[in-house]
């Protein structure tokens, strides 16, 4: 990067023609994250309202382009860390996030649930401790009291809160339990996401190889085939394989964009709502 030109491209920022200004930021944004650090010390002293709005949608723009950037090579290696792909989501909100403050916060619920886990124990044994462990111990819990906060679909706040939505606990659930060996995935079920314990490590289950649900949202309620079956038929829906079987990690962070997309759009912020539209066209 040439600092002198960087440096030139910035002091053009405050051009009035529309022209000049449109091309000096697109040069900008093609720059990458790299340039951030001097946007920023331009903004601290500048004095000028509309230099410094300017500044910070650019910087906004520029840690856009680096989230779709980072989404689709997630996506494209093969979308097998969730963890990864909810940090990223993050990142879009909260671009200066720890994510290493994230990856130590999982790895503190999981080593207490290592700490008390038998090898002996049954599958239900297992669901029993994990329960404990996260929402006793660790004190997560459904946010019901303000469910369409787009905060619930931050995995950084809902670590930090230990408040969710029910894919976001049933994530941080899941990641857990895969990080101690025990077969839990996400399943797509509509209005509602849940997990499987499924028979063998692997998302890839039919409807027998799946032991029985559990209802993350509320403190890792066992249920049974029968409970979604009926809970679908309320919805009039037919008991696809797409809402009773595991599902992709991919999916999981469409559906969260989606929740995020809701979650905007009813506190009628559309250029929010748009650029998350973005990320999903990106991963659909």
């Amino acid at each position: 990067m040439d600092e002198k030109e960087l440096d030139s491209l910035i002091k053009l920022l405050d051009d009035p023609d529309s022209e000049v200004f449109q091309h000096v930021e697109q040069k900008l944004i093609t720059m990458g994250p790299e340039v951030i650090t001097r946007l920023e010390s331009a903004w601290e002293q500048s004095f000028d309202v509309m230099l410094q709005t300017r500044i910070e949608n650019l910087i906004h723009k520029i840690q856009f382009e680096d989230v779709l950037q980072e989404l689709e090579l997630w996506k494209i290696s093969g979308s097998f860390d969730l963890l990864q792909g909810l940090i990223i989501v993050n990142k879009y909100q909260y671009p200066d996030m720890n994510e290493q403050k994230v990856i130590n916060q999982i790895e503190a619920i999981k080593r207490d649930a290592w700490l008390e886990m038998i090898y002996s124990m049954s599958a239900v044994e297992k669901v029993r401790l994990l329960n404990n462990i996260i929402y006793n111990a660790h004190g997560f819990s459904g946010n019901t009291s303000n469910y369409h906060d787009p905060q619930n679909s931050y995995i950084g706040q809902v670590l930090e809160t230990r408040r969710g939505s029910p894919i976001l606990l049933a994530c941080v659930y899941s990641i857990v339990a895969q990080k101690l060996d025990i077969p839990i995935y996400g399943v797509n079920l509509p209005k509602h996401f849940i997990l499987a314990y499924t028979e063998d490590h692997t998302p890839v289950a039919d409807k027998n190889g799946i032991l029985f649900y559990i209802n993350a949202f509320n403190r890792g309620q066992i249920f049974g085939r029968h409970d979604v079956i009926a809970f679908l038929k309320q919805l009039n829906l037919a008991p696809s394989d797409n809402f009773v079987l595991p599902c992709t990690n991919l999916d999981i962070i469409i559906r969260v964009l989606r929740n995020l997309t809701s979650s905007y759009s009813q506190a009628g912020n559309a250029a929010k709502t748009e650029e998350i539209n973005r990320m999903i066209d990106l991963l659909a």
